[in-house]
């Protein structure tokens, strides 16, 4: 019968009892025709198979989830780019970009120099911004390959170009350059967009080719040239553009070995530059130069360099802007007949001598001709203010004093009446120069002895026709100024007081003034000093007079230089003389007694003659107690006493 529900109550609770009780013990019964519970092998560690299927599954929910990952990022970016290219399209409309403006530029890749070259420059607006207050800016060379030179601008205002909108702008240049020439031409577009006070830049870059020089240059000289020959360059300029080009110039670079001599119309600048101011279309320019080839050896290539241009705006002395060059190259050839000159045994243009050693000329000669030469004749012509005229010995030659020239012909010298080919041989005469103090004002200026030595002879053609062959070289001797440098030791007289016991006695210091004097008759001296030293029993006291003379002692390596600097001509003789003193002081040691100590050691004068450019040196004996220029001074005084 069915319970009612206390008895349910009842039965719950004893069951609740029983099974949390200590003693409580489960009990199965077994029932035939029942499944049993089998007990089943629990393994203690993981298999392989159990492993890898665990890792199989979990593998697959792990990319499950990265799929799941990827498809809503890619949905979102999706999301994302649609909402920027919405937000672009109706709100970002005003954005500019540089990439959006196109610059083309028509016309021609070539023009000629000096020439006006038409552009076209179309510029178009790909934006859906206006560009405002837009300026157009062509940026062009003068006439070098560079813009970092001097350059030309043309700003143009263009003012508003509308989104879509293509503009196109005409200019004129004109370019200059030599022929062949690349020149760069710079475009720039510079423009504001609303709302923004920054000035934004687009450039474009155009190239042009010079087909032709604005400025035609040519040359008439010789292609082949003799050592010691005089060359004649006739150089022309025409200007070939349609327009006058203003402040032009030429200059001409003349190889080392040319001796320029003389040109028609005379240089503007040195010896090499004309200013030929504005020039017409179509005007002519003509300069002749001459010189000599000196100091060259048969074989030589020398180049002379023609420049012509426009002048520089930095420098008025230079070409800013080179529209032509020329290049005009001379062999050096050996002459038919050759003569050279020799000085004291010495090849070369210049020479320097001192005015007491006579000058020994050697004249060699050779015929390099296959053909004999008839009449040889040698002149040596001597000229300048240092030349003792009554005392040229012309040896085997005849100087005839009215042309103050040595001649040498078949009179002199009966081989000259014929030379075979390949012969050669020599003549010398002698001279000794002027003393340098002879001139009307007492000194000699700038003393030079000037030989210009010429040789000729003939040459036989055919039908007897006779070719007459010269040739020439020119030499010039400077004198070098006669540099004087006194010394003496004093102790009673000159700028300081000296005191000590006179004669010195040992181990009892004895003071003395040393002076310096200079002396200088023809020339220029720069880079002037004396060098000298104290022996090891002298002190440098350190007075000196005057003070302003720059006097150094090292009191390590006991020297003394006096920098003298610039000596002017005349000094001591014509005008006043330059002197410095200083003391010094002298310990006598008892290893001395009886003899005559030196105070200072051998001086050295060294400088430099600006007018023979050579360097010049005097040398002057040390000085001892022995007071010969001391007026005071009485004999038996020179010698260390106890």
């Amino acid at each position: 019968m069915p319970l009612n529900e206390k008895e349910k109550l009842n039965r719950l609770e004893d069951l609740k009892t029983k099974l949390f009780s200590k003693g409580f013990q489960s009990k199965i019964e077994r029932h035939e025709g029942f499944a049993h519970h089998k007990k089943k092998d629990v393994p203690d560690h993981w298999n392989k198979e159990a492993v890898d299927k665990v890792d199989s599954v979990e593998k697959f929910y792990m990319k499950t989830s990265m799929f799941k990952k990827f498809f809503i990022f890619s949905v979102s970016f999706l999301v994302l780019a649609v909402g920027f290219a919405f937000y672009t399209y109706f709100y970002g409309g005003n954005t500019v970009s540089n990439n959006n403006i196109d610059i083309a530029i028509l016309g021609n890749t070539f023009t000629a120099g000096g020439e006006e070259l038409p552009l076209q420059i179309e510029i178009t607006n790909k934006n859906n911004a206006v560009l405002e207050l837009a300026d157009l800016v062509v940026e062009y060379p003068k006439g070098t390959t560079d813009l970092s030179g001097d350059t030309q601008h043309i700003r143009e205002s263009l003012g508003s170009i509308q989104a879509g909108v293509i503009h196109t702008e005409n200019v004129k240049i004109t370019l200059f350059g030599e022929q062949g020439s690349i020149q760069p031409i710079k475009i720039t577009l510079e423009y504001r967009v609303e709302g923004s006070n920054a000035i934004f830049v687009k450039e474009k870059d155009f190239q042009v080719s010079i087909s032709s020089a604005p400025i035609n240059l040519s040359v008439d000289a010789p292609t082949e040239a003799s050592p010691n020959q005089e060359v004649t360059l006739k150089v022309k300029a025409i200007l070939n553009a349609t327009k006058i080009a203003s402040k032009m110039m030429l200059k001409v670079d003349y190889p080392v070995g040319f001796q320029y001599e003389t040109a028609s119309p005379a240089p503007s600048l040195g010896n090499n530059v004309w200013n030929l101011g504005d020039l017409a279309p179509g005007s002519e320019t003509n300069i002749s130069i001459t010189g000599k080839m000196v100091d060259v050896f048969d074989g030589e290539e020398k180049t002379f360099h023609i420049l012509s241009g426009s002048q520089s705006d930095k420098d008025k002395t230079m070409i800013g802007v080179i529209f032509n060059s020329l290049g005009h190259m001379i062999t050096i050839k050996k002459p038919f007949i050759e003569a050279q000159l020799w000085i004291n045994g010495v090849y070369q243009r210049e020479y320097a001598t001192d005015s007491k050693t006579p000058i020994q000329g050697e004249i060699r000669w050779v015929n390099n001709l296959p053909t004999k030469i008839n009449d040889l004749t040698i002149t040596a012509k001597i000229t300048g203010n240092a030349v003792n005229r009554k005392a040229i010995d012309a040896r085997n030659g005849f100087y005839n004093s009215s042309l103050d020239s040595i001649i040498w012909d078949k009179n002199s010298d009966k081989d000259f009446s014929e030379v075979n080919p390949g012969d050669g041989g020599s003549v010398s005469f002698s001279l000794p120069s002027l003393p340098i103090f002879s001139g009307a004002s007492g000194l000699l200026p700038d003393p030079i002895i000037s030989i210009d030595v010429s040789i000729s002879g003939k040459q036989s053609l055919e039908g007897n026709a006779l070719q007459e062959l010269t040739n020439s070289e020119s030499k010039v001797v400077r004198i070098i100024s006669d540099l004087g440098l006194s010394a003496k030791a004093l102790y009673y007289s000159g700028p300081f007081t000296n005191t000590g016991p006179m004669p010195p006695k040992t181990e009892q210091e004895t003071t003395y003034t040393i002076v310096w004097t200079l002396s200088n008759t023809a020339n220029s001296i720069s880079k002037a000093k004396i060098v000298s030293s104290l022996p090891p029993w002298v002190r440098f006291v350190g007075s000196i007079f005057p003070i302003t003379e720059d006097v150094a002692y090292n009191p390590s390596t006991k020297e003394i230089v006096w920098n003298i600097g610039g000596i002017p001509k005349g000094t001591g003789i014509t005008s006043t003389d330059r002197e410095v003193s200083f003391q010094v002081g002298f310990l006598p040691s008892l290893s001395q007694v009886g003899t005559t100590p030196v105070l200072v050691n051998d001086a050295v004068l060294t400088g430099h003659d600006d007018f023979a450019n050579v360097e010049v040196r005097v040398n002057k004996a040390s000085l001892n107690i022995r007071l010969s220029n001391d007026s005071s001074f009485t004999a038996g005084s020179e010698r260390v006493t106890q």
